[in-house]
């Protein structure tokens, strides 16, 4: 009789797992975009004062990709504790990292306030954002994945993936409105501060949602079977070599894509181009909804199968990046197609990546194993896409930029190659 009365306080319902999985990489990618937008528009007149503007968007870039470098720090950090004392208390603890280090940029006093100080302290809390972000994606992709149908892994991961465009359209809108809501006095004496400390409320609506879920049953199950490993990330690195390197491989094009679209775009077509801040953060708005609408196509053919989907994505990556320069420089039109197809890219290869990653895990090892694939991608195709882009673009020109895209799809391709097709396999299988 008791077994009628404890499945309702064990059992978390779809709306929960899905509002859970996904409201809690808002609010990271919202953090994380935001440092994004002001690593390009304000970091480099207040931390970074130099007599040449362009040293001082690089130097900016550089705290960019800081965060990068401290994923796979927080991918093991987080990911010892998720696959060994569970998926819930290690996402609450990833989100509240992320948090204070975004809400501790929005008060730091800038270079010529404390000098050389400045730039150090923002560096530090960039790099607690990146150890927040570390632990965040994996679990919560975790969260989607093993609490879903088996016939449903790829719909069910999409939500976390969903995070993304949200974040961004809740940044990039916040930003545009401050830009015409302020003087560019206003905007950099404390406008810039503003989403910064209002993640805040957006940290704390998150804590909310995620401290009502249960644990997923996979988990559940592999406890129950004692399954636990002393230290995830040895047995990783010695027991699953190939599904990490390929777990990587597959992950690169997707992060050297987005921030070649995001980060490198907004600051070369304020520079370079000369748009104005305001008309091109409506431009990579506009290419946004594109993302988002083409993660839950993706995702819906990827249940059919992963392997196809994310091949056939890559190539059209690969393709795109020849025609990259000719687009961007084709005036506003050009811009705007140009965002709008390779976002649209993005949502297609991004919304079955996560699903795909972790698939390729056992339950005892599969927080670590996925979070450290994505990390360690983040630093290859991410840290360092901004400031690689915008050294090719003023040393060769910017079809080397597209070039650069191109070979990074390559090299996804070759990783798609390395994996299994995991659609049919088992989540509560146990490890070989």
């Amino acid at each position: 009789m008791m077994t009628d009365k404890m499945p309702p306080k064990h059992i978390n319902t779809p709306r929960q797992v899905l509002f859970a999985s996904m409201v809690g990489t808002t609010v990271e990618f919202f953090d994380f975009y935001i440092y994004a937008t002001a690593a390009v528009l304000v970091f480099p007149r207040l931390f970074f004062p130099a007599s040449d503007p362009a040293s001082s968007t690089l130097a900016s870039l550089a705290t960019f990709g800081i965060a990068f470098l401290a994923r796979p720090i927080g991918s093991a950090l987080f990911g010892h504790f998720g696959d060994r004392i569970g998926r819930k208390k290690t996402l609450v603890l990833a989100l509240s990292t992320m948090g204070l280090s975004t809400f501790a940029i929005g008060i730091l006093p800038g270079y010529h306030a404390i000098g050389i100080t400045a730039p150090l302290l923002l560096a530090l809390c960039r790099f607690g954002q990146g150890i927040g972000l570390g632990g965040e994606w994996g679990g919560a992709v975790l969260l989607a994945i093993e609490n879903a149908p088996p016939n449903k892994r790829a719909l069910y991961g999409m939500f976390p993936q969903l995070g993304a465009p949200i974040g961004f359209l809740l940044s990039g809108g916040t930003f545009l409105l401050l830009s015409r809501w302020l003087t560019d006095k206003q905007f950099f004496a404390f406008g810039w501060r503003l989403p910064f400390l209002a993640s805040a409320v957006l940290v704390l609506l998150g804590l909310y949602v995620r401290l009502t879920i249960t644990e997923t049953p996979v988990f559940q199950a592999s406890l129950q079977r004692a399954e636990q490993v002393g230290v995830p990330i040895l047995t990783v690195l010695r027991r699953h070599t190939r599904a990490l390197v390929a777990g990587i491989l597959v992950c690169l094009a997707t992060f050297v894509l987005f921030y070649l679209m995001t980060v490198f775009a907004l600051s070369w077509g304020t520079t370079a181009l000369h748009y104005s801040r305001g008309n091109f953060l409506l431009i990579q708005l506009f290419g946004i909804l594109f993302f988002a609408l083409t993660i839950p196509i993706s995702a819906l053919l990827a249940e059919r199968g992963r392997r196809p989907v994310m091949l056939g994505v890559t190539g059209l990556i690969a393709l795109f990046g020849l025609v990259l320069a000719p687009l961007f420089t084709a005036g506003t039109t050009g811009a705007v197609f140009m965002m709008a197809l390779g976002l649209a890219l993005m949502g297609l290869t991004y919304g079955p990546l996560g699903t795909v990653v972790s698939e390729l895990f056992p339950t005892p090892v599969r927080y670590t194993g996925s979070s450290l694939a994505f990390s360690m991608a983040g630093i290859l195709g991410a840290s360092l896409a901004p400031y690689i882009a915008t050294w090719l673009a003023k040393t060769y020109g910017l079809q080397y930029v597209g070039y650069y895209l191109t070979a990074s799809a390559i090299l996804t391709f070759f990783g798609l190659i390395l994996i299994r097709e995991t659609k049919d396999s088992d989540l509560t299988d146990s490890p070989n």
